[in-house]
Formats: structure tokens, sequence, C-alpha cells
């Protein structure tokens, strides 16, 4: 009976059980030799394969590809769990410029060989995205055994690996998108990155909006086995829609696994997947050598050799000239880069995407893995001999340019790091402008292909659903029109030469606005160009009339940051948490005695507008003017306490001393906490009061908007802001609704702290 089953297992099981077997075995041969796992799971490979007779052979080739397809998306769904947007600021510039000299690179010198080898340009392309990405686990696992994981130099090898596992997978989207439209016109093209677009928009609303609400609400019915089970559906969910949409289930895997990373429930997924993980791993990387033929290796050996020359060489090059524009000195930059010398597990993933996408040669697979192979074993000897060649090199150097170098490598990582004005504004510009075009992009892609389907059949239904995607975008198209902030304020006032591109880039912003409010327009409605312009201005000017776009912006943007910092929150509590009265400033300015803003209303000066700042305080004379209407005149030697953040007074601060309007003083700012603790030189009814009260005790303002709240009314105060979430609303609009859980920051005078007490709010 026995007999009878195992002769009745399907190959399936069986080929299984011998590939786990001989990885086992090979496994512990390399552990036993502290050697990295991934070379005994390549040696496993060749036992189980045609090459070796005297061992049993893998059946079916094809299950092993379906096996090796799963271990695919379990490492790259592994892989996006460890994904993090705060880890990646941590990397810093050194491992952002190091990686992306190295892809470069290496693409460009991959290309080039396979062209000068006569191969295809397909699989001169394929070559280079395979040389560009270097081992995580290699390198790690070498650096470990030799001790040096914790030196400086290896930290920034490890930042550059974080920042490469990222660029391989939007490489795998652009060789997926290449090999698809190649002979392919303009528009298909256009219809791939659309379809990627309405994808990561599907990814950003899932993993942010939806996704870590659901699982607070449901976390005390979430055990192992249901916490596993969502996160494998999320997983294989993700890897189904690429799938349908043309990417690879690579993509899908990882950017599953980077919707849960951001969760507090991150670290119980990684344990609960680590073994399926760990399984279809070993048989993915079993894999890549089944098909690997000797006779193969032989026939390309010089191409082998040529390969595991320009990777080791080139690596060394690209990742050192990347060190070294962050600032890094010589030692430290080659270093990192001997630590990079190799390739591995994402080389053999873009090659099986060759293979399955059926635009590589069979013979590109055996070389890749030979080469693998080859600089495994190169890897722990370029780190030994690393500070020695960093030694060598600077003694053969010229002195002129080993002194220019090593000057230009003694900054440090503050000084290299430093945000700049146009850095700052460059990164909230970026930030800003993706977001809203990426989720605009999904809402029309959604609207036009689901929602569209469910009422085509109506003769009403194209015009409904093109008014549901307008309105639902117009948020978003809004803060693409309204965007500025203290960074662009800065870099306006410090010079005419910075206005041009300023004023280029909010162009290009407005004409990214008005394309996707023209978008649904013209592609369901064919509107002529006069009517799409007219249709623009109308719901443009509705934007502006109505502010509730600009509260439910506000809403989605406050649950999307207290989603993005949930984790963070929870790993260190209340050490994230920074309250309104420690990020706003107060500074005293003097009027001069004549000119500037002698004469002038707080209001016809309008600094709320402009600089974001109120005027909390007037001195003049003996005379305590606290909270100062906006016809309060301003007289000459007044002293007026301004209040803002940090950026924006010392914006003022730089206006004030050009063009004289008001007089700066020595004094430095002081954080509003520190201010309202500090008021020595009044009584107590001449000091300023601040305070923050729970939305929620005060039943009557729940659910109302600030100008029918009444507040200021009510306590003879004016409001400072908001704190939703982690979301910090700095001098919020009049339609702004409060809610429930809201904090709302108050300052005034001794007559609002009457009332407030009175209330017994504080």
């Amino acid at each position: 009976m026995g007999g009878i089953f195992l002769n009745e297992l399907p190959s399936l099981v069986t080929d299984l059980a011998l590939i786990l077997m001989l990885a086992g075995l090979t496994t512990l041969l390399c552990k036993k030799l502290k050697q990295p796992l991934v070379l005994g799971y390549i040696l496993a490979g060749f036992l189980c394969g045609p090459v070796v007779d005297f061992l049993p052979t893998i059946a079916d080739q094809e299950n092993i590809k379906l096996w090796s397809e799963i271990g695919v998306i379990f490492l790259m769904f592994a892989v996006g769990l460890e994904f993090s947007i705060h880890k990646l600021v941590k990397v810093g510039l050194a491992g952002i410029l190091a990686s992306l000299f190295e892809v470069v690179g290496m693409m460009v010198l991959g290309i080039g060989l396979g062209q000068a080898l006569g191969w295809s340009m397909m699989n001169s392309v394929f070559l280079g995205g395979m040389l560009a990405i270097s081992s995580t686990m290699i390198a790690i696992k070498a650096l470990e055994d030799s001790g040096l994981k914790e030196h400086k130099f290896a930290g920034y090898a490890i930042g550059t690996l974080i920042i490469e596992d990222i660029v391989a997978i939007f490489l795998m989207i652009i060789l997926t998108t290449v090999s698809q439209s190649q002979g392919v016109g303009g528009m298909s093209l256009l219809m791939t990155i659309g379809q990627l677009l309405f994808y990561l928009a599907l990814w950003l609303i899932l993993g942010i909006y939806l996704l870590p609400t659901f699982l607070n609400k449901v976390h005390s019915l979430l055990n192992d086995e249901m916490l596993l089970v969502i996160s494998l559906g999320i997983c294989f969910g993700m890897v189904w829609i690429a799938s349908a949409l043309g990417f690879s289930s690579a993509l899908g895997a990882f950017l599953a696994g980077s919707i849960l990373a951001g969760t507090v429930h991150v670290e119980r997924i990684e344990h609960l997947v680590a073994p399926c993980r760990d399984l279809f791993g070993a048989v993915f990387f079993v894999s890549v050598c089944l098909l690997v033929v000797p006779a193969t290796l032989v026939e390309y050996i010089v191409p082998i050799v040529l390969i595991t020359l320009v990777t080791i060489v080139g690596k060394i090059i690209f990742l050192t000239l990347g060190m070294m524009a962050a600032g890094k000195d010589i030692a430290t930059s080659i270093s990192a880069a001997f630590c990079l010398t190799q390739i591995g597990e994402f080389s053999y993933i873009i090659a099986s995407l060759g293979t399955t996408l059926g635009v590589t040669s069979d013979f590109l697979y055996p070389v890749i893995v030979a080469v693998s192979v080859v600089t495994s074993f190169t890897t722990p000897v370029m780190i030994r001999y690393a500070e020695p060649f960093a030694a060598w090199l600077a003694r053969i150097m010229p002195e002129r340019l080993r002194g220019g170098w090593e000057k230009y490598g003694n900054n440090d990582d503050d000084s290299a790091l430093q945000d700049s004005d146009w850095r700052g504004f460059g990164k909230s510009y970026l930030v800003s402008l993706l977001l809203n075009t990426v989720i605009s992009l999904g809402i029309f892609m959604l609207g036009t292909n689901w929602l569209l389907d469910l009422v085509s059949q109506w003769s009403w239904g194209k015009p409904a659903v093109c008014l549901v995607v307008e309105l639902a975008i117009l948020p978003f198209v809004g803060q693409l029109l309204v965007f500025r902030n203290s960074y662009m304020t800065a870099l306006w006032l410090r010079g005419i030469k910075n206005r041009l591109p300023l004023l280029v880039l909010m162009v290009v912003r407005a004409l990214v606005a008005m394309w996707l409010l023209c978008l649904p327009m013209y592609w369901l409605l064919k509107f002529h160009p006069v009517w799409l312009g007219l249709s623009c201005l109308a719901l443009t000017l509705l934007l502006f009339k109505f502010n509730k776009f600009a509260s439910m912006y506000l809403r989605i943007e406050a649950r999307f940051l207290a989603n993005f910092n949930e984790r963070k929150l929870h790993e260190q509590g209340d050490d994230l948490h920074q309250s309104l009265n420690e990020q706003l400033f107060v500074q005293v300015f003097r009027c001069p005695t004549e000119g500037g803003a002698v004469g002038k209303s707080l209001q016809e000066l309008d600094w709320g507008r402009i600089y974001q700042l109120k005027a909390i305080k007037i001195l003049r004379g003996r005379k305590h003017i606290n909270i100062p209407e906006g016809n309060e005149q301003l007289k000459p030697n007044d002293l007026i306490w301004l209040l803002g953040d940090a950026k924006d007074l010392e914006n003022f601060n730089f206006y004030c001393n050009e063009s004289g309007l008001l007089q700066t003083l020595e004094k430095p700012a002081l954080t509003l906490k520190d201010y309202i603790a500090g008021q020595s030189d009044a009584t107590v009814g001449e000091q300023i009061y601040c305070c923050a009260v729970k939305v929620a005790v005060v039943p009557r303002y729940v659910g109302k908007n600030l100008r029918d709240s009444s507040m200021r009314q009510d306590w003879g105060c004016f409001l400072l802001g908001l704190e939703r979430n982690l979301l910090p609303i700095i001098n919020p609009g009049p339609d702004i609704v409060l809610e429930a859980g809201d904090l709302v920051w108050v300052i005034g005078s001794k007559r609002m702290g009457e009332c407030l007490v009175a209330e017994g709010l504080v």
C-alpha cells in the first residue's frame, strides 16, 4: 500500500522533497565552511539538475518554475516588509549618491559590454540591469564574518544596499516596460505608465489610508493565524493586480510588503512570514542553477571572465565616486565600495524576469549565475584588502590631487546633509507634486475603468462619471495650485536669481493641475479646447470659492500623516510628539521712529497672509495691547511681538533688514512655551496666556467650522492652530470643521483664562 502511495505521489511533491533535502545538506556544509547560504542553494541546484546523473533529477521543470515564482514573491514581500521611508531618510546623501552612481554607471557598462560581445540590445539591457544591483545577503554576510559590520564604512555600504533594493524595483518596472514596448508606439508606452501610476495610487490609498485604520479597528480580534492570512491575502492580491496590469509579480509583492511595513503589526507579520519566505526562497535559489549546463559555461567562459572583471572594477570606480561626491574621504569611500563588488539575488530575479518575458537568450541566465558565484567568493577578499589598497592608492596619488580629494572629503555628515532652502523646497515640492498627481490619476483610472463600466449603459453615464471624478480630484488639484511654504518665501526674498526658477516650477504645477482637470472632460466627453478652458476656469473658481475642499484635503492629510507615522510613534511613544507651543516661536521687533510700518494698521500690513505671522502683543510705552485687532495702527517705537514658526520668522527678519519695515532687536526668538513662562516684565493682568483645549470636552463646537464656532467671541482669544492626530495645522482656515479628537491651541489675555477656568477647561 505504501509503495503504491509513493508511486502515485505527484512529481511536484517528489521534486520539492529532493530540493529541500539537498538544500539542507549543502547549507549545512556552507555553514561549516562559513560561506553564504545562497552558495549552498546554488550547489544544491547543480546536484539535483541534469548535470549530476548519480543523484535523482528533477522530473518536471515547469513545477519548479512555479515554486520559483512563489519564492520570488515571498522574497520581495520580505524586502517590502523591511522597507521604510523613515529608514530611507536616515540613509543619507552618501548612500543615495553611491547607489545612483553605481546603478547608472553599471547599466551603461553592462549595455556597452553586451554590445561589444555581439549580443542583442535586449540581452545587453538586461545584462546592465543584472550588474547594477549588489547582493545584500552576500555583502552583509561577508561583513559579519570579517567583524567589520560596525565600522563606519560598513554603515555607508549597508545604506547603499537599502537604496539599491528600492532602485531594483523601479529597474524591474523599467525593464518590463521596455521589453513590452519594443516596436510599439508611444501611446502604448503612455498607457503602461498610466497603469503604473494607477497601481501606485492603489498602493498609496490602500497602504496609507485604509489598511492601518482597518487593522487598528480589528486589533483585538487578530490572532497570528488571521494576521498571516490577511497579510498573504494582501500580498497575492497585489501580485494578481500587478500581473493583470502587465507588471512583474515581484513589484506587486514588494509593494504589498511596503503597505504593511508602516503598521504596528509589521514585526508580528515578519515573524509569521519568515518560515514561508525561507522555504520558498530556498526553492528559488536552488532553481537558479537547475537549468545551468556546464557546456554553456565552458562555451561562454570568456564573457564570464570579462563580466566578472567589469563587475568588480566598475563597482569599485562608481561606488567610490559616489561616496566621494557625498564628501567622504578616500579610505571610507574605497572600503565601502569594496564591500559591494558582487551581484546576487536581484540579478537572479531580473534574469528570471527576462526569461519569463521571453526577451533574453538562454545563455544569459547561466552566465549571470557563474558571475554571481565567482563574485560571492571574491567579496571577503575584497573587504580584507580594501584599507591596504586605499593606503597604497594614497601613496602613489599626486600630492595636488590627494590634497584636493582629502580637502573635499573632510566634510562631515552634518555639513554634507545640511538642508539648504532649495533642498527643503525641492523635497516638499516633489512630494506634494507626486502625491497629489498620483492620487488624482488613480481616481481618474478608477472612475474611467470601474465606475464607467457600472453606468455605461445609460446615456448620462459618462457625464455623471466625469462630474464625480472632477469633484473627487478637486482637493488634490487645489493643493497643486496653492502650493506655498516658508522655503519658497525664503528663496523668493533672498535673490532675484531665484525667482525665475520658482516661477517656472509654479507654472509647471499649474500646468499639471490644469491637465488633471482637463483629462476627465477630454477623455470621457471629448470637450472642445474652448470648452475645456472654460470648464477648468469654472472648477478653479469653485475650488477657491468653497474652502470646504481645503478642509477635506486637510482631513485626508491628517489621516495620511497619522498612518504614515504609526509605527514610528508606536516605537518612540511620546518622544515623537511635539506640542504646538514648542513648534511656534515668538520674537520682538521695534517700530522705527518714522517710515517703515509707522501709521499702518495690522490689517494693512497683512503679515498673516504674506509671512504666516501673527501679532500677539504691542507694548506702547507702558500700555500692553494683547491680541491686537486688525485695525490697530502702529506708532513710533512700538514693540511688537510676532508669532510664527522658525523659518517664517527667519524670512521676516531678512525682509525687515532689507526694507526697514521694522527693526530687529538682538533678543533671540523663544518658543511660545518659553515666552509664556517667562513674562516677568508684565503684571498678571498684562500677560499673554496660551493653552490647549480638547474639542471633545466642548460639545457645542464639535462638527462646526471655525467661522460658526464663535470661539473667539466666547473666550476673547484667537486660534493658533489645531493638532489633529500628528498633523499640526497652523493658522487654519475658517471652514475647517472641528472634530472630537482635535486639540485646539488658543492664545489670549487674562479674560480668556478666566473664561476657560469658568467653563472648567483648564
